[in-house]
């Protein structure tokens, strides 16, 4: 595991393609357009900035007032009383709530521009996920609807409240049934009005039904325990871990809160201890959660249920039948050690299982039980409330529809349209229902088929509340009025049902000075401050197992049989896309997939020796039918890791009714789900033939080579445990250097970077998040294929070769081990390195980047003239050029370019003209905002004061920003630690971003 490895970002790049090599040869494929840059020819080039003052100016009467008007305003004027509150060039934050956290939203002149975690929050500054990140876009969203709607014509909340109400009074009447429809709503307040509304119609009940379903795993806690609950795992408090599937790190459950979890037994805090967990994945497709395993093992669908009853024999002793893994000796063999090293935990292990089968996770729960896992390492008294859909009742309101027992029915925040797996039957049935009411904020495949469209305020218009988990209570308040003519879907449930309450605030308001704030101490003027109440947490209980691990065998091995023929299809969720609701969200659009580097689609994912076999290579379209006769085309993805006989497909693509950004983005993948004993399964088995063509994938992964250099380094925590020094060079940069740059003279501080990658799981959530803040474009599916992307940090993944733990070096070897299943993965974040010996800065012929006295490099936007020598001078190939002003040439109108989505611009960046070089200035805005405040405190800054963007999305922690000339500062601890490098630093650029080796919990041969 030292650091000799050989590591690819694709397989292009290991085999060195002719494509590769011509893609690489030239960093810039095309040549600079001048003649339609001088004549313009047609495209508008008109500075982004004037042109976002212009829509600041004229947008100001339908968002920006927003903030502090009750009606829209239609005059571009000047405050005339301005609101106590705002104070031009100064922000204002406010707590809100998103997924269950605790946020804040940064707001400028009454427009939300950036979210960030509550750093008051239950766990301080604790980062957020991609999703979070990028959902400030939503609030300015043109392809929202405007107003209501009333049997499809443009409507008024006056007839659209008479009408539902006296269509309600109807079907009250006449006895039929009203069902409210939604995903799993964690809401206290919500709740109660939905109770109110059941008491003013008693024929009302809720169902909730998610588009990706835990309803097996509650089934199999109320079979096994008499706790139908999904338990609050607490992957902090295990040693070893091995997960069945399940992306825990990613989509699965609670991705944000497991990422902090787990990295807390795996960063440098908890190395200097010399305590590792140990982490074991089976899983078919690579996902984020596999890429960081200590060891991974390929299994197929069909394969899973077998493997989890050969652990749960290996741990216990037991003799369950259906446990064979006689084609997958690998997979058996791993088992057996991972059983071995769970007894040996026992107490501290955990075992988690991705399916929604209550068979497999009855058999989850046996294997925990014997480990004395509850209690412990899984927590049944305190859980999560963020799932709690019911696949058995959603399909019981079907035939309740189809049957014609239904009179009126309610979505909200549910799409089953699009998602539900048989979408024919849902809009069969709801055909017979006589009032339709959807409160999506948007004409989508569901409210499409409604007679009212009600539209939902976004989380950041709104008042509400959420409850994650058990004890954990977070409040959601509007940092902005509603930009257009929209309204809680929980006021019009109280407007319909007449309640004596009719204001929602009101509502809320009352709903927590009753029930929430007593316990807690805290007035409503402290909850909008602090944003949460936390009453703790309750003494966790020790279970005795209850279920049928006979029958739950008998069950697994009939489905295996069943899966276990033709190619296997595992359908999952991808960590931008979700399961499909941000699909008309730009920023999650492009941001690469974590593994596979794709944007802008999804794809047929596949073992690279399995398409060898039948055939087919990178991108070529291919035909895959599955049982039920559903069949999409969609482009190979060569899949290094994925299990053979096996593809994996993204649901949450193919909206056919989502916006500009999202429409016809990939192909939906949610049919060849199926209901297998009572649950939703992302399962099938498909037959797959060429389509003919082929199909380009926008892919980031290869665009940047650094010609077979070595940057990242790795060993063994075994190694690591002998000398804290291993898989790095002790004596690095001791070597007598000699240089042609004078010696920068440092004023004050010095800030640098470093980066732990022990702790970067490789989220991309930072991405996002420096997108929104320095004003990022999206650039588009073809811009991206042109290699034009403009992130300004990336995420690498790297592959390597292992082979019975040994490290496969030698290029021999690596031809012989041609079915890429035993391939392990590193993430990288790389930016922007700001040198000390900078070689962009000799080479710029009108010193357009240059070195500050405070260690950065700079750009001069006004003085770059767009020769390019920096990037091709940057070995790191962190510059981005800016070929269009993507935000607003008319050409990239689908994402960004419109009135409303420019008011997300951040005031305090420049929005960079086209023709310039443009890269990570290290939020320089940050910095100068930091440094201004304290000196208007009078007081020198505090270390931890100033954060980077991508430092403060990073729910891990991995990135950590400061003055190294502060000699108690976090980051200068960190670059003194025995794992620090810097990456090609033989090249004696002298970068100011270090890194930390990353080490891995192996077991080696």
């Amino acid at each position: 595991m030292e650091s000799n490895k050989k590591y690819w970002k694709g397989l292009d790049e290991l085999q060195r393609t002719p494509e590769f090599a011509e893609k690489n040869k030239n960093e810039f494929a095309e040549e600079l357009p001048l003649e339609d840059v001088l004549s313009e020819s047609g495209l508008n080039t008109v500075t982004p900035r004037r042109d976002f003052l212009k829509a600041l100016g004229f947008g100001l009467g339908a968002v920006s007032l927003a903030a502090c008007q009750t009606a829209p305003v239609h005059k571009s004027i000047p405050y005339l009383i301005k609101p106590e509150e705002v104070t031009p060039g100064v922000p204002n934050f406010y707590v809100s709530s998103h997924n269950g956290q605790s946020i804040l939203v940064k707001t400028r002149e009454g427009r939300p521009i950036k979210v960030e975690g509550n750093a008051a929050g239950l766990y301080g500054n604790h980062g957020t996920d991609a999703t979070t990140q990028a959902s400030v876009l939503d609030l300015y969203d043109i392809s929202k609807l405007k107003g209501p709607k009333l049997n499809n014509e443009e409507s008024s909340w006056k007839d659209v409240d008479a009408f539902v109400r006296g269509e309600l009074n109807k079907i009250q009447a006449s006895g039929k049934k009203i069902r409210i429809v939604s995903s799993t709503l964690n809401s206290p307040s919500a709740k109660a009005v939905i109770a109110d509304f059941t008491a003013q119609y008693p024929n009302t009940a809720h169902v909730q039904a998610d588009a990706v379903s835990y309803t097996g795993i509650i089934q199999a806690n109320g079979s096994s325990f008499g706790k139908a609950v999904l338990p609050r795992y607490r992957f902090d408090r295990a040693d070893v871990i091995v997960s069945l599937g399940a992306d825990f790190l990613g989509t699965w459950i609670a991705g944000e809160e497991f990422t902090r979890q787990y990295v807390s037994n795996r960063n440098s805090g908890s190395l200097k201890k010399g305590k590792m967990s140990r982490h074991i994945q089976f899983e078919t497709g690579m996902s984020m959660t596999g890429t960081n395993a200590d060891s991974r093992v390929p299994v197929k669908p069909s394969e899973m249920g077998p493997a989890v009853l050969a652990l749960y024999n290996a741990v216990t002793g037991g003799q369950l039948g259906g446990a064979q893994l006689a084609n997958n000796p690998v997979a058996d063999k791993a088992i057996k050690l991972a059983a071995r090293e769970l007894q040996n935990a026992r107490g501290r292990a955990l075992v988690v299982a991705g399916a929604n089968d209550a068979a497999i996770q009855t058999v989850v729960n046996a294997i925990n039980s014997a480990l004395g896992s509850y209690g412990t390492t899984i927590d049944l008294d305190n859980p999560f409330y963020t799932y709690q859909g019911n696949d058995a009742a959603f399909a019981s309101l079907l035939g309740e529809m189809s049957r014609g027992e239904v009179g009126a029915v309610f979505f909200l925040n549910t799409n089953p349209a699009y998602s539900y797996f048989n979408s024919k039957a849902f809009t069969d049935a709801l055909a017979k229902v006589p009032l339709k009411v959807s409160f999506a904020d948007r004409e989508d495949e569901t409210a499409s088929l409604c007679n009212v469209i009600a539209p939902n305020a976004c989380y950041l218009e709104a008042w509400g509340d959420e409850n994650a988990f058990e004890g954990y209570y977070t409040i959601i308040q509007p940092t902005i009025n509603p930009v257009f003519n929209t309204r809680q879907a929980e006021q019009s449930l109280l407007i319909w049902s007449n309640n004596p309450q009719k204001n929602y605030y009101q509502y809320v308001k009352a709903y927590w000075e009753k029930n929430l704030l007593p316990a807690a101490g805290k007035s409503w003027k402290q909850l909008l401050q602090t944003g949460f109440v936390y009453t703790g947490e309750k003494p966790a209980g020790v279970y005795s197992f209850a279920g049928n691990v006979a029958a739950a065998a008998q069950t697994i091995g009939a489905q295996s049989r069943a899966l276990a023929k033709d190619i296997e299809v595992q359908l999952y969720e991808s960590v931008a896309m979700r399961d499909g609701r941000h699909a008309n969200n730009a920023f999650l659009q492009e941001l690469p997939d974590p593994v596979s580097k794709v944007t802008w689609d999804n794809y047929a994912a596949v073992a690279p020796k399995f398409a060898e076999e039948q055939g087919w290579e990178e991108f070529d379209l291919v035909e895959i039918k599955g049982a039920n006769g559903y069949s999409v085309t969609l482009p190979i993805l060569l899949q290094p890791g994925q299990a053979k006989g096996t593809i994996s497909i993204a649901v949450g693509y193919g909206r056919t009714k989502a916006g500009k950004a999202g429409n016809e983005v990939g192909k939906n993948a949610y049919p060849f789900a199926g209901m297998v004993n009572g649950t939703v399964q992302l399962l099938t088995t498909a037959t797959v033939s060429k389509a003919g063509g082929k199909m380009e994938l926008a892919q980031t992964q290869t665009h940047h080579s650094y010609e077979g250099r070595t940057v990242i380094r790795e060993t063994s925590f075994k190694n690591y445990l002998k000398d804290p020094h291993a898989g790095n060079d002790k004596h690095q940069g001791e070597h007598k250097t000699y240089d042609l740059w004078p010696e920068h003279k440092q004023i004050g501080h010095s800030w640098v970077m470093a980066i732990d990658l022990n702790a970067c799981t490789g989220c991309g959530s930072c991405v996002v998040a420096c997108n929104v803040e320095n004003n990022i474009p999206v650039v588009g599916k073809d811009e991206v294929r042109r290699r034009r992307e403009m992130h300004w940090i990336r995420i690498d993944r790297y592959y390597s070769f292992n082979e019975g733990g040994k490290s496969v070096t030698e290029e021999k070897e690596i031809e012989k081990l041609d079915n890429f299943d035993d391939v392990s993965v590193v993430h990288q974040p790389m930016l922007c390195q700001h040198c000390d010996h900078a070689p962009c800065e000799t080479v710029c012929p009108v010193i357009a980047t240059m070195h500050s006295s405070d260690g950065l490099n700079h750009m001069a936007y006004n003085r770059c003239v767009g020769t390019r020598y920096c990037a091709n001078n940057c070995p790191y190939k962190v510059r981005r050029f800016n070929w269009f002003n993507y935000w607003n040439d008319s050409r990239f109108d689908n994402y960004l370019n419109n009135e409303f989505t420019q008011l997300l611009l951040n005031p305090d960046v420049t929005t960079r003209s086209r023709g310039v070089m443009e890269k990570c200035t290290m939020c320089i805005q940050r910095i100068q905002g930091g440094r201004l405040q304290a000196k208007l405190e009078k007081r020198p800054l505090k270390d931890g004061e100033i954060m980077m963007a991508c430092q403060q999305a990073c729910t891990a922690g991995a990135i950590i920003f400061g003055d190294f000339n502060d000699p108690e500062s976090a980051v200068r601890k960190a670059l003194g630690n025995e794992r620090t490098y810097y990456v090609l630093q033989e090249l004696n650029t002298q970068p100011g971003v270090g890194y930390q080796t990353k080490v891995r919990n192996t077991v080696e041969a």
